[in-house]
């Protein structure tokens, strides 16, 4: 922790090796916020306590989103669109609860999620040097990776076995820092309140990274321990007051993934080939998942979660590719990067050395090389299935546990194998009706893309169509039976071996091949990436300091901004939204899918106060990831929540600009309108503002 105390105490001076962090840009490490710029920009000085407390009020959702925990007994905060897969797990045919929404007014009708898991950052150490001493000078990239790699394992697991905790070594700059984040685990977490999908995604694909937004995006969950209400005791308080124009707020939330520091080729791949891929993909899934959803209302309800994510990715990875297509901006990076690489070549030290970014282009052409192979056979993409999945991880967990934690891939380390369990025995129902159809398109795209005679693909296809293939696996694996997986798994590599599960036989045969390519990727990209990644930042930090923070990498981090509108097309855009507006907005659509209020609303309208605040926007930092994160004013205490982004924030994955691009939150106040008055949940809102607890009867 010291290595990045004194790092990032480096004065934020300006550099002439690239622009300082711009306005209220950043994604901080708790460890290394810049208090002193938060101070000289809005006065306030905030104190390790008030850090402390906000950092041990947020938690992180394992299915790729944030949350906080908001009253003393559990409860848990989040957007309606990350809790939406527990919602999903909990339907059925009869109680659509993504359609109808959920409430439970007693804690004995919290419904338990089959396979959500919570964590909250409890402790925070610098491993820099351990990992680090783990490369000696002799070895090759490859060599240096996988000792590095095996450090980290081992770090991880000394620490879960010494303290009982989930322990991730997090490595930042691109493997310049290291981090062991230490996180208390909990996977008792239950849904206490949903609202329905239309207000939830009111406006739905059509809005989705828009503003202004009229959303409700909001979801309720308890965690438990040993059957009971866990007690947190730092959980954030909420605000009486809410928002103003032109206030400090803060979001602290999980991050997905960030680019800001990548090279020109690096930015060029993501440009060329693997945005435009995913692109390809996604715009397929979708065409899929309608024609599914078409052919009954129960397939449509099947569907939703996956359509919407597959909506949701798509829109994403568009506004990705603007700053990567403008020519201003990748001229700005690629001078920036040349500077940096005159100072690299300046230092005495560096004239024998390798040029990193030389390292990184040639380590980009090895992906390049690799990505068909690569995506489709080791990263699933060609097999587009829950239950293959599962297949998957049977094979290589049973295998890779007969190994020393440090030998083996990092997804089944020691440290990570309890939250790999919680998923595989996930008592979620699973339809093979929806696993079908997607696995037999993701094999007919495998075919298209590597080629019929591929020799993965013929082993896989074994002389059938996609679609034949894909049936009888399908309908012949047992693997949607969790007694099923869990006697494999706990069976060892013995029953893996002899299982004549379909999908069993068909990974374990694949398996050395994805192997191989996995191999390839860790030793001639990842590690090289890691060693050179590693050099360029250790330039930027000698000459210019910490002037930015680490690119995202799903872990905590504190962003601040200001609540402000913005001017777009010539026409001024207020900083909040209202009940009213919603209303409003519905009409002018004819009050149709997906801009039709639920019956919950209208039926109450006169009663509500179409004033109160709804969504509102500012210009902190966010990216995918951030979904969920509690937004706080300098009391800590929650004056909203992060749902989405307008469309000009997509940018922010790789520059960051303030004059347009907002987050968007749900306002605190239209919350707790809409609790007490639509839902009539005021016990919840009870519990919320400290007027009941828990305990008591909803």
């Amino acid at each position: 922790m010291k290595r990045v105390f004194f790092l990032f105490a480096v004065l934020l001076s300006f550099s002439v090796l690239g622009p300082l962090c711009r306005a209220d840009e950043g994604m901080w490490l708790y460890n290394a916020f810049p208090r002193d710029k938060v101070k000289a920009k809005y006065g306030f000085d905030l104190s390790q306590a008030w850090l402390d407390h906000v950092r041990l009020g947020s938690v992180r959702f394992n299915n790729g989103g944030s949350g906080s925990f908001v009253s003393p007994d559990g409860l848990t905060f989040t957007n309606h669109h990350v809790g939406a897969v527990c919602v999903q797990q909990l339907s059925t045919h009869g109680h659509d609860y993504i359609q109808e929404g959920f409430y439970a007014k007693t804690q004995a009708e919290e419904a338990r999620c089959p396979d959500l898991e919570l964590n909250e950052l409890v402790g925070i150490e610098d491993v820099t040097s351990t990992v680090k001493a783990a490369a000696k000078p002799e070895m090759s990239s490859a060599e240096a990776g996988r000792a590095q790699r095996a450090a980290m394992s081992r770090i991880e697991k000394d620490c879960t076995s010494s303290t009982g905790l989930r322990c991730d070594v997090v490595t930042f700059y691109s493997g310049e820092v290291y981090n062991l984040y230490k996180y208390k685990k909990y996977t008792d977490v239950r849904l206490v309140f949903a609202p329905e999908f239309d207000a939830a995604f009111f406006g739905g694909d059509p809005d989705n990274f828009t503003y202004p937004r009229y959303d409700l995006d909001i979801t309720f969950f308890r965690v438990y321990e040993n059957d009971k209400p866990a007690h947190t005791e730092n959980y954030l308080r909420w605000s009486k007051q809410g928002v103003r124009e032109n206030e400090l707020i803060f979001v602290s939330g999980h991050p997905g993934s960030t680019g800001r520091q990548r090279t020109i080729a690096q930015l060029e791949f993501l440009r060329d080939l693997d945005y435009p891929s995913r692109l390809e993909t996604y715009k397929r899934r979708i065409a899929l998942l309608q024609k599914f959803s078409g052919e009954s209302e129960e397939n449509a309800r099947i569907a939703k979660e996956h359509l919407f994510s597959y909506q949701n990715g798509f829109k994403a990875v568009t506004g990705y590719l603007v700053p990567l297509n403008d020519r201003q901006i990748m001229a700005t990076k690629q001078a920036d990067e040349a500077k940096l690489q005159a100072t690299f070549k300046a230092e005495p030290k560096n004239k024998a050395a390798p040029n990193p970014w030389d390292e990184i282009s040639e380590s980009v052409k090895v992906q390049r090389e690799m990505y068909l192979p690569l995506t489709y056979i080791e990263r699933n993409r060609g097999f587009n299935s829950q239950l293959a999945s599962f297949a998957r991880w049977l094979v290589r967990a049973t295998a890779e546990k007969t190994k020393p934690s440090e030998q083996r891939l990092r997804e089944y380390r020691d440290s990570a194998l309890p939250s790999l369990e919680q998923e595989l025995f996930s008592t979620a129902p699973i339809y093979k009706s929806i696993e079908t159809v997607t696995l037999a398109d993701s094999l007919a795209q495998m075919r298209d893309a590597l080629g019929a005679e591929n020799p993965v693909v013929r082993k896989v296809l074994n002389g059938k169509t996609p679609e034949d293939a894909a049936k009888d696996l399908i309908a012949n694996t047992k693997l949607d039976d969790v007694s099923v997986r869990k006697q494999l798994y706990q069976g060892g590599t013995a029953a893996v071996v002899s299982s004549n599960d379909p999908l069993i036989a068909l990974m374990r045969e694949i398996d050395p091949d994805a192997r191989e390519v996995r191999k390839q990727y860790d030793d001639k990209v990842d590690a090289a990436e890691r060693r050179a990644g590693a050099a360029i930042n250790r330039t930027r930090f000698a000459h210019s300091g910490f002037n930015h923070p680490p690119d995202a990498t799903f872990t905590l981090r504190l962003s601040y901004g200001a609540v402000k509108g913005y001017v777009e097309n010539g026409k001024k855009i207020p900083y909040f939204t209202t009940f009213a507006g919603g209303f409003e907005h519905a009409a002018e659509h004819g009050n149709q899918p997906p801009y039709k209020l639920p019956e919950s609303w209208t039926r109450v309208k006169s009663s509500l106060n179409l004033a109160t605040p709804l969504n509102y926007v500012s210009t902190a930092d966010i990216i995918g990831g951030n979904s969920g994160s509690p937004t706080l004013d300098r009391k800590g205490e929650i004056v909203g929540i992060i749902f989405d982004g307008n469309i000009q924030s997509l940018a922010w994955n790789f520059v960051y600009d303030d004059k347009q691009a907002r987050s968007v939150h749900v306002d605190s106040r239209g919350i707790v309108e809409a609790l007490r008055k639509i839902y009539g949940a005021t016990a919840l809102v009870d519990e919320l503002t400290g007027a009941k607890t828990a305990g008591a009867s909803r």
